[in-house]
């Protein structure tokens, strides 16, 4: 019976993590791939942990106070772990238990020197790796000292470290188990870590090597810095040595002790470049095996190489999958590949569940692939291509330069692309042109109208849909969707505006030297769906606010049922009635609004009431009037400056004629910038009630737990469901599970085929030493306190604030008329944060890579929203 508590590791295999935990099965894995050496051994069962902690009563309490404390509270968690490790090791060894590990020693020779490693079963997995997070211990001689380290590391499941990454990552300290690795101790020459991909930048065909003399425990402790090795394609692509002043190394009776290198051996490589090249080839069977990039610990002894760890690499962005030739990219899917991100034209670089992912590549107009729960657009065909080139190199740097830095990034590298013949000259170019529009109102109140109809006839043909026969509606009202997003004059009607902005923008600065004239010129722009949505909330306030008993209802509000409770008192029938009509107009937005399954205002109201009790706070009535017509005045009275000026240069009456034909032509178009959203989303949610009304089938029926599962499975998925009345259970909580995984991922704005996350730069020395650049896309410059905001539900800001956050939406701008500035890490000139900041009239800075890290909440900021720059004052 004994026995069941001690398993060889020849026995093992990665599919018995919950047997012998993460580094175990993944040792026991390695064991059996052809060529790779692993130091013989043995585990010590999860079983024997269950056994032991079950001897110990007062651990269950102890966990319950564990699960309920913050885990940024650093000083209980300590406090508590702490004790709970005393209580582990302090329960005796049972001595069935301490035979069978004395037994399993003894094969491999009782006065063996080992290596006790602690093997947790969340551990080593493919959405994290818990590197470090418990303990290990080396050299250790005798089956006394094995059974006692063995006791330390079921202790060490509880250590400061694991306890908070574990919480981090929504893992239930009751669901892990701890098993015992022991092996056989290697005595190794150089030791080290190799990364099968480059763990910097994501490229899959980079490996590196890092390597340093004696025990890998030296260059894990950080005590000294590895020689680093760069291999691609065989060879060893770059190097650096370093002066390796100190080892770990074993002692003759157990332990280790820190030594000084010999001199002459300090600035010596730890490994030749053919060891670095043989390594990797063994990196790379391991890899093959484990189907996935791997972080692998290994040493080098007289008789070669041994693999002492091998996890998967989790902090890598996935690599999306090809589309076969003839599909989106049109060349063949074992060519290099160049996909840029969706997520950040969209401004909502968030993961996205499969729901979202299927029905945003259903309804959008180009094919996208999905990796890490975002999208990606394949841009090889027009990057290779000479003449589609430069169309989306312009289309890229008007949107967001550092992607178009990125690309050119990518031209650069010799053999990435092959040149491809130019693109079907009868497709458009990248980012559109058009043809030329009048500023004619009629066109954009015709495109309104005719979405407006299109939402109603949707709202009404869908009634009578359910089951597969709405499944077979919706792809059929799919393509109407397309249809009107694809519409020319849609398309004319759009680039209008912008066209005219940039002309504005590019002929006033070289005329009379302003930078970003346009930003005044548009502001208040008439037809602003989404700057609309931000006064209107100013207008609900007006309502509320007389009424102190419904904003000290407000106050305490805390789930979504509050408006049936304002009935009840003073000032809540008008307060309701108000905030009725905004939903009915503005429900269907919300943060992350792209994403079907993200939460809309109308099914969570209470999202809005911190905005709405900030504008009660801050602003007094009729505000959004009276904004609305200074942004008009200003507006008016810079095209008057304008133009006078431009009338007395050379050949004036034609330039000052000219630039009133574009501010009108603005002015017309701009506003309608924002609408094709608003009708994305306005469709969007009537998709979203259908669907979820069927889920609410599928759990009354048994098929589902929850109505809220359909959304980790795809559009199509959902249809065979509702079809066969069928769902795999397992395939909802793995997908669960990589959603939840996908939040510690950054969505790169360029991706390579090669796993490779491009990052692009600004290239620029015209801004203060210590400044962060970004893109300048609405004028003027703003100082104040900088509120680092990373949910729209906990924004807390007042009068002259400056928000900081990682992106912006339509779904933000109710906070946009309360600050005074605008700072965000994702954007360009064209994207909905910039447009409504010109609106508005806030200076405004995007594109600003890790501002909400940079800056911190309450600190002092200077914005130039005209040159593109933050200062961090002190």
């Amino acid at each position: 019976m004994s026995e069941r508590y001690v398993l060889d590791l020849r026995e093992v295999d990665e599919t018995q993590v919950a047997v012998v935990g993460g580094k175990g099965a993944h040792l026991g894995g390695l064991s059996r791939i052809e060529g790779i050496r692993v130091p013989e051994g043995f585990c010590v069962t999860t079983a024997a942990y269950r056994r032991i902690v079950a001897g110990a009563p007062s651990l269950d309490e102890q966990l319950d106070q564990l699960s309920r404390l913050d885990p940024d509270d650093r000083e209980a968690v300590r406090t508590l772990s702490a004790r709970i490790r005393r209580t582990v090791e302090g329960i005796p060894v049972p001595a069935d238990l301490a035979e069978s590990v004395t037994r399993a020693l003894a094969r491999l020779g009782t006065r063996t020197a080992c290596a006790v490693r602690s093997s947790a079963t969340a551990e080593d997995l493919p959405t994290a790796s818990f590197a470090g997070q418990q303990d290990t211990y080396l050299n250790v001689v005798g089956p006394a000292a094995v059974v006692q380290h063995i006791s330390r590391c079921w202790a060490s499941l509880f250590t400061e470290r694991a306890v908070t990454y574990r919480r981090r990552n929504g893992i239930d300290h009751r669901t892990v188990d701890m098993a015992v690795v022991v092996q056989r101790m290697v005595f190794p020459h150089a030791a080290g870590i190799l990364f099968t991909a480059d763990p910097v930048t994501g490229n899959r065909k980079t490996a590196a090597v890092d390597a340093g003399f004696g025990l890998g425990e030296a260059l894990v402790s950080g005590l000294v810095d590895p020689d680093v090795f760069t291999v691609r394609d065989g060879e060893v692509v770059a190097k650096s040595i370093a002066v390796k002043k100190r080892a770990v190394h074993a002692l003759p009776d157990g332990g280790t002790e820190e030594v000084a290198v010999d001199a002459r051996l300090q600035q010596q490589p730890a490994l030749t470049d053919a060891q670095a090249v043989a390594l990797v080839r063994l990196g790379r069977r391991i890899e093959a095996h484990f189907g996935r990039p791997q972080d692998i610990e290994w040493c080098l002894a007289d008789d070669g190489f041994q693999i002492v760890q091998s996890r998967p690499i989790t902090t890598l962005f996935p690599v999306p999958v090809p589309v076969s030739a003839g599909g989106a990219g049109g060349a063949g899917a074992a060519e290099n590949r160049v996909y840029v991100s969706v997520g950040h034209g969209q401004m909502m670089t968030d993961p996205m569940k499969p729901l979202g992912l299927s029905m945003w590549q259903l309804t959008a107009l180009v094919p996208m692939v999905e990796a890490g729960g975002r999208l990606f657009v394949d841009v090889t065909r027009r990057l290779a291509s000479p003449a589609s080139r430069v169309a989306l190199l312009d289309a890229m740097g008007k949107a967001d330069p550092l992607i178009r830095d990125a690309l050119e990034t990518v031209l650069d590298r010799d053999g990435f692309l092959s040149p491809l013949p130019d693109a079907d000259p009868a497709a458009p170019p990248a980012g559109g042109a058009s043809a030329p529009v009048d500023p004619d109102p009629a066109l954009v109140t015709e495109l309104v109208e005719r979405s407006r109809a299109s939402v109603a006839a949707l709202e009404r043909d869908i009634r009578s849909k359910s089951g597969p026969a709405l499944f077979d509606f919706l792809l059929e009202a799919f393509e109407e969707h397309k249809r009107g997003l694809g519409d020319p004059l849609n398309f004319q009607a759009i680039m209008a505006g912008m066209e005219a902005t940039w002309w504005l923008n590019d002929r006033l600065h070289e005329w009379l030297g302003e930078k970003n004239a346009a930003d005044t010129l548009t502001l208040s722009a008439p037809g602003n769906i989404t700057s609309e949505m931000g006064l209107a909330l100013l207008d609900v306030a007006d309502v509320i606010r007389p009424h102190a008993e419904v904003v000290a209802f407000l106050q305490g509000v805390g789930d979504d049922g509050f408006l049936d409770g304002l009935a009840e008192l003073a000032g809540g029938a008008e307060a309701r009635a108000a905030l009725e009509s905004y939903l009915d107009r503005y429900g269907m937005r919300c943060v992350g609004e792209i994403d079907i399954t993200r939460p809309r205002w109308r099914e969570r109201p209470a999202t809005l009431v911190p905005v709405i009790l900030d504008n009660v706070r801050n602003f007094g009535p009729g505000a959004a009037g009276r904004r609305f017509e200074e942004g008009r005045q200003k507006a008016r009275a810079k095209e008057h400056d304008v133009l006078s000026r431009l009338r007395e240069l050379p050949d004036g009456d034609l330039k000052a004629a000219e630039t009133k034909r574009m501010i009108d032509r603005v002015r017309t178009f701009i506003g309608y910038r924002e609408y094709p959203k608003y009708g994305i989303v306005s469709r969007y949610f009537v998709y979203k009630q259908a669907l979820l009304a069927e889920a609410g089938r599928l759990v009354l029926a048994g098929v589902v737990a929850e109505e809220e599962d359909v959304f980790y499975l795809t559009f199509q998925e959902l249809h065979e469901a509702v079809r066969s009345q069928r769902v795999d259970a397992r395939l909802v909580e793995r997908r669960k599970e990589e959603f939840r995984s996908y939040h510690a991922l950054s969505a790169p704005r360029v991706l390579t085929s090669d796993g490779e996350a491009v990052t692009g730069a600004y290239r620029r020395d015209d801004v203060p030493a210590g400044s962060l650049v970004g893109v300048p896309v609405s004028a003027g410059t703003v100082e104040g306190r900088a509120r680092v905001v990373l949910d729209m539900a906990d924004a807390d800001l007042e009068a002259g604030d400056i928000l900081v956050t990682a992106f912006t939406d339509p779904s933000w701008s109710p906070l946009f008329v309360g600050i005074a500035g605008l700072v965000t890490e994702v954007g360009g000139l064209m994207t909905h944060g910039a447009v409504i900041a010109r609106e508005y009239g806030l200076p405004a800075v995007v594109g600003v890579e890790q501002a909400t890290r940079m800056i911190r909440d309450g600190q002092r900021i200077r914005v130039h929203g005209t040159d593109g720059y933050v200062e961090i004052l002190p």
